[in-house]
């Protein structure tokens, strides 16, 4: 027997390296929402330096707690989980869609071409 019966194609190769790759919205949220303090959802998605700051700021905000000033490193980390709790979603999409064009271009698929802007078109009588 052949090698070709066991050896999956580079269209499937692409699609499995995809799928070991690609990264889960919802792993991302509950992450978000269990360890977000520490930074577990920005670990997930590969920013490990905003993670990192996120766990000094937790650290040194109940650390300084006592001298009012943790309050305001507390809330300051708080307002960082809101906002990242809207931005994980594109965040995600983002990720995946560069591994579909990394591992597509590493197949020998040419790059998608850039979309040219939709330019409204003149109302009628208007020049």
């Amino acid at each position: 027997m052949s090698d070709q019966f066991f050896r999956p194609s580079s269209d499937v190769q692409v699609m499995m390296a995809y799928d070991a790759g690609k990264k889960s919205t919802g792993t991302a949220f509950l992450l978000w929402f269990f360890l977000g303090g520490l930074g577990g959802h920005r670990f997930y998605l590969g920013q490990t330096g905003p993670a990192i700051g996120m766990i000094v700021l937790n650290v040194l905000g109940w650390l300084t707690l006592i001298f009012i000033v943790g309050f305001f490193l507390l809330g300051a980390l708080g307002i960082w989980l809101l906002v990242d709790a809207f931005l994980i979603s594109g965040w995600v999409q983002k990720h995946n869609s560069d591994l579909a064009i990394r591992l597509g271009m590493a197949a020998g698929a040419p790059a998608a071409a850039p979309v040219p802007p939709v330019v409204p078109a003149a109302a009628p009588g208007e020049v």
